[in-house]
């Protein structure tokens, strides 16, 4: 099976079958109620080769009511206990309707419902009790191998990760899952699994799609890890044991495992451009800076493609446990790349926004005077970022602190902040409209 992220799995699976010389109807039971069937490809592995003249594919499966339906305008037997001894009596009656309600139409009366047990002669053709292509093909017969391959739906993946903050906070150790969900109407036994991470162009339909929520991944990945290379533009995960899944079931398998991986924490204060357009008294008390984690994607154990997922976040406790810290979504990595983590808000990082000044030079041309002060309760000193959106052509014109540039319409100023005390950033912008 080669299963991709967008509800899309390829499947190929050998069956050995004896086929008489000529024309002849093949049934492969026990394919995937989702398969599209126009995909579906049979070929001979082994033996003598044959040609394809016709397919169909059943699934419209066997259930009492869809056997009733079949039934109309056929005859079953009724068959209903007597009213005076322990026999059964038994009736032939004709099936009129079985939609809405079963209407029987008996020999000397019609009747509606189902009066005891009904019997049936056989099961329809066009009626299975497991999906199954039909395949019509001519050859020279015997005893071989062939290979049937499709794509269905109802199978899909997700990647999750287990980060681990060391004591310190300055490493990590990092796990990842791969969460293999089936709801494509068939078992899979000992199937040899490989994932596809990246986004394939398909042809869209409009079509009712079922998604499937995953239960959380474990703590720690434990077992062999999945290989990787690349397939064209995507990457291939191969996990080299079988894996069995059943339908309707969820299954996760390890896929990396990371150990001391450093890490950096980063506290952001973003701001908006608005705040430089008109004059404004306070604009913000008690804001929060946002708590990052940022990392390399680089040597050791990782610097290899990382598959979209989400990552959660634990941190150990004075005890030493470990207490969920936040999570975010990834998107695929490629190797060497940085992977930014926003678990939340900082709780002992306090700020306040200040318009310390305000006027207007012409029509077109102002400047602006801010003021923000930083709190911090912790006992040990931090540097948070400001990050100030720009508008217009823009210019800082005073500042306490340098600022960088980090784009025409983005600065930023690192702002240490003593354990237990405060720290002030004044800054003055022209901005042309």
């Amino acid at each position: 099976m080669t299963v991709y992220n967008d509800d899309l799995t390829l499947v190929k699976e050998r069956r050995r079958v004896d086929l008489p010389a000529g024309l002849t109807r093949l049934s492969l039971r026990e394919v995937a109620a989702q398969m599209r069937p126009e995909t579906a490809l049979l070929r001979a592995v082994s033996g003598q080769p044959f040609a394809l003249v016709e397919q169909n594919f059943d699934f419209d499966l066997l259930t009492p009511q869809k056997l009733l339906e079949k039934y109309v305008g056929r005859q079953v037997t009724v068959i209903r206990p007597h009213p005076s001894n322990d026999t059964e009596r038994r009736e032939t009656a004709t099936v009129l309707a079985a939609g809405q309600g079963t209407v029987l139409r008996f020999a000397d009366r019609i009747e509606t419902g189902v009066p005891g047990r009904l019997a049936f002669d056989s099961v329809p053709p066009n009626l299975r009790d497991r999906p199954t292509l039909s395949v019509l093909l001519e050859g020279a017969g015997g005893r071989q191998a062939v290979e049937l391959s499709y794509l269905t739906s109802g199978l899909s993946w997700k990647a999750d990760y287990v980060a681990n903050l060391s004591t310190d906070g300055k490493s990590l150790d990092l796990n990842g899952w791969v969460t293999l969900t089936n709801r494509s109407g068939a078992g899979f036994d000992d199937a040899t699994l490989q994932l596809v991470a990246g986004t394939v162009n398909r042809v869209r339909v409009q079509d009712a799609r079922v998604f499937a929520m995953a239960a959380p991944a474990p703590a720690r990945a434990k077992a062999a890890e999945a290989t990787q290379e690349a397939l064209m533009d995507y990457h291939l995960y191969s996990f080299e044991r079988p894996t069995s899944i059943a339908d309707n079931q969820t299954k996760q398998l390890a896929l990396l495992s990371a150990t001391a991986v450093p890490v950096r924490r980063e506290y952001l204060l973003a701001g908006n451009d608005w705040y430089y357009r008109d004059r404004y008294t306070q604009v913000g008390q008690k804001l929060k800076p946002a708590v990052f984690l940022e990392f390399e994607n680089r040597g050791g154990q990782l610097g290899k493609p990382l598959p979209a997922g989400i990552v959660r976040v634990y941190a150990r406790d004075s005890k030493g446990a470990a207490q969920f810290v936040g999570e975010d979504r990834i998107e695929h990595t490629a190797r060497n790349e940085k992977l930014k983590l926003r678990l939340g808000e900082a709780f002992d990082i306090t700020a306040e926004r200040k318009q310390t000044g305000y006027k207007r030079i012409a029509d077109n041309l102002t400047e602006s005077a801010w003021r923000i002060e930083l709190r911090n309760a912790k006992d040990e000193a931090v540097t948070v970022r400001v990050q100030e959106p720009m508008p217009g052509d823009w210019e800082v014109i005073q500042e306490s602190q340098k600022h960088t540039k980090d784009s025409a319409r983005v600065a930023s100023w690192q702002v240490t902040v003593p354990p237990g005390d405060k720290a002030l950033l004044d800054y003055t912008v022209r901005v042309k409209w």
